[in-house]
C-alpha cells in the first residue's frame, strides 16, 4: 500500500512491561498473556491515517533485559518516535525510567518524539505508581504521558497516533529533515508533487506484524 511517509518507532523499558504486548494489540488486535521474552528485537507495521496522509509506522520492539541493552542502543539512532513503558504494578520499572531516558536521548537524535507509557490501567487494584507520578515524571523531562492496557486495548492506538502526530508537526514545523532517513523519517513513494488527488485510502489497515 502506497504511504506519504514512513516513521520508525522503538519500544523500550524493562522486561516484563508490556512492550510486545502493545505492539501485538495495536498491530493485530489483539491480546496474548503468555509469551516468550523478546530475545534481541522483535518488529511490526501498521499503516495508519493523520492529516488525510497514509503513514506507516515501523516499529522495533526491544528486549528490556540488560543482556540486550547494546543491540537496543543501535535501534535508537534511526527511530523518530519512542515507547518508553512501564507497569503500573510494579515500582521498579518505574524507577528504571531515568536510567532508559538517558540511554535514548544519549543515542538517539536530539528531536525523536519520547511517548510514556504506564501500561496494565487494567490493573488498578495491583496499582504502586499513581497516575499523577507519571504526569509528574512526563512534565520534567518533556514527554507526552499515557496510561495504556494492552489487555483492553485501552488507550493503545491513541499511544501510537499520538506520536505519530507529534512527529508529523514537527515535519510540519520543519523541525525534522525529512531527507535524512537517518532521523528515522523516510518519504513514502505517495508523497510527489503530482499526487494531490492520491486517495488516502481513509481507515487504517493492519500491515501485520510481529508476535512477541
Amino acid at each position: 500500500m502506497s504511504y506519504a511517509y514512513l516513521f520508525k518507532y522503538i519500544i523500550i523499558g524493562d522486561t516484563g512491561v508490556g512492550k510486545s504486548c502493545l505492539l501485538l494489540q495495536f498491530t493485530d488486535k489483539r491480546f496474548q498473556p503468555v509469551h516468550d521474552l523478546t530475545i534481541g528485537v522483535e518488529f511490526g507495521a501498521r499503516m495508519i491515517t493523520i492529516d488525510g496522509k497514509q503513514i506507516k509506522l515501523q516499529i522495533w520492539d526491544t528486549a528490556g533485559q540488560e543482556a540486550f541493552r547494546s543491540i537496543t542502543r543501535s535501534y535508537y539512532r534511526g527511530a523518530a518516535g519512542a515507547l518508553l513503558v512501564y507497569d503500573i504494578t510494579r515500582r521498579d520499572t518505574f524507577n528504571h525510567l531515568t536510567t532508559w531516558l538517558e540511554d535514548a536521548r544519549q543515542h538517539s537524535n536530539s528531536n525523536m518524539v519520547i511517548m510514556l507509557i504506564g501500561n496494565k490501567s487494567d490493573l488498578e487494584s495491583r496499582r504502586e505508581v499513581k497516575k499523577e507520578e507519571g504526569e509528574a515524571f512526563a512534565r520534567e523531562h518533556g514527554l507526552v504521558f499515557m496510561e495504556t492496557s494492552a489487555k483492553t486495548a485501552a488507550n493503545v492506538e491513541e499511544a501510537f497516533i499520538n506520536t505519530a502526530r507529534e512527529i508529523y508537526e514537527k515535519i510540519q514545523e520543519g523541525v525534522f529533515d525529512i531527507n535524512n532517513e537517518a532521523n528515522g523519517i523516510k518519504l513514502g513513494p505517495q508523497h510527489l508533487p503530482s499526487n494531490a488527488n492520491t486517495p488516502s485510502g481513509g481507515a487504517s489497515a493492519s500491515q501485520g506484524g510481529a508476535c512477541c
